[in-house]
């Protein structure tokens, strides 16, 4: 019963902590690679003449092109949540009132659909005002005058291993600044050489936001993160000041949007919608697979490692049955004297290997429990001192699992015991009495 129980808290163990495993590598894949969403950009290889693929904005329009009408179409397909263009306006200067400078990058997108891309904010709200700016975390780091920052990148290029230097640097672009209601300015470079003029000022934009860390990100990592989401009403505002605009009459288009799906069962569903529009579409399906096989081998080897402590115990309950059979060789023969044929012999000696499996399958999965207990808080004291902001391991034990390592051990009991009982039935009843 104890070979069992061991048995049986391993495999229960082993399957709880793949799962387990699996369950938080697969939140934190979700956290990091956004498993519910698909990125949609332009078909640019897809382009029609007057004949019957032609769009009705033009002849000559490319029907691969990602544009509002599309969008408004994606919205109302079953199962998304939004669908929001992410254009990329690539990166700028931000200039603050004080004269503070930081590089980041300009993202056009509809800020009321932010939360629902599972952004959070830190300070304010989503404002679709022309004019509102909404800025991530790493924008808000590193602010520097402009004085001081081309004062220290000037000695960094004239000594680039002196260590002072290079800490005081390490330190100032890691201070964060109260950008709240602030007003700052876009300056965009043009570095086309046939360009008359290079820089370009934008008019005067509000702060109206600052976002949280994404959860599970590290803020250590999130400060590179320097990003600037605007309105695609400030957006065309920022075109037309940046001189962006090839042709004022041309219909709006857009490099890239998110679509939110509500469940990842139907990704693959909505891709497929998406793709009949004529858009390429990317989404990181491929890393759960991956994920998803790597953990089934594991489980697998994990598996394989209770049940071969499961065939050891079997060994031992099979001896230990022989051995009660060939104690109790006179009660045997006494109840074959009293009119018991050999099937219930054989039923009596299966009924006790089960018994044995059905107790040490229960003894097992009290083990598992304190294995399970044992575990967590092993992990819970290793992750405290850790620097990430994600959730720790927990393992769990699913209800599911209960079952299959009492079935398992029954088995194991029941499979054992058939040996014995088959001896037990052909004792010889008059040799057995005579003989003890």
């Amino acid at each position: 019963m104890l070979g069992i129980s061991i048995g049986c808290a391993a495999i229960v163990v082993a399957l709880s902590l793949g799962d387990s495993a699996q369950s938080y590598a697969n939140n934190e894949v979700n956290a990091q690679f956004k498993m519910d969403e698909i990125t949609v950009t332009p078909n640019e290889g897809v382009s029609q003449g007057g004949g019957e693929g032609a769009t009705k904005t033009g002849a000559n329009s490319n029907v691969g092109k990602l544009t509002d009408q599309k969008l408004d179409i994606i919205k109302n397909f079953k199962h998304v949540i939004a669908a929001a263009p992410f254009q990329d306006m690539g990166y700028v200067q931000m200039e603050t009132v004080d004269n503070k400078v930081g590089d980041l990058n300009i993202i056009a997108t509809d800020l009321s659909l932010l939360t629902k891309y599972d952004f959070s904010f830190q300070q304010g709200a989503p404002s679709e005002q022309a004019g509102s700016v909404v800025l991530n975390y790493g924008a808000t780091i590193g602010l520097l005058d402009t004085a001081t920052r081309d004062g220290l990148i000037e000695k960094l290029t004239a000594d680039p291993y002196n260590a002072e230097v290079s800490q005081q640097y390490q330190e100032l672009t890691s201070l964060p600044s109260e950008m709240y209601q602030q007003r700052v300015q876009f300056r965009y470079v043009n570095y086309d050489p046939s360009s008359s003029k290079n820089s370009y000022l934008s008019s005067p934009l509000q702060v109206a936001g600052v976002l949280k860390v994404m959860k599970g990100v590290d803020p250590q990592m999130a400060m590179y993160d320097k990003k600037a989401y605007i309105s695609r009403e400030t957006f065309a505002k920022l075109s037309e000041e940046f001189n962006l605009n090839k042709n004022s009459s041309e219909t709006v288009t857009y490099n890239s949007a998110i679509i939110k799906v509500d469940k990842q069962e139907n990704l693959l569903q909505i891709e497929a919608l998406i793709k009949k529009l004529t858009l390429n579409t990317s989404t990181n399906l491929y890393q759960l697979e991956s994920l998803n096989s790597t953990f089934a081998m594991i489980k697998r080897v994990a598996l394989g490692v209770g049940v071969f402590i499961l065939i050891i115990a079997s060994i031992s309950i099979i001896v230990a049955m022989t051995m009660s059979t060939h104690q109790r060789r006179r009660q045997i023969g006494i109840m074959k004297v009293l009119g018991a044929n050999m099937s219930q012999i054989r039923i009596m000696f299966i009924m006790e290997s089960a018994l044995l499996g059905l107790l040490g399958g229960m003894l097992g999965i009290g083990f598992s429990y304190l294995i399970v207990t044992g575990i967590n808080k092993l992990v819970g004291s290793a992750a405290g001192g850790g620097m990430g902001t994600g959730q720790s391991l927990v393992i769990s034990i699913p209800l599911s699992t209960i079952p299959v390592g009492i079935i398992f051990a029954i088995m194991t009991g029941v499979i054992s015991g058939i040996y014995p009982a088959i001896s037990a039935s052909r004792t010889n009843a008059l040799t057995a009495i005579r003989r003890d």
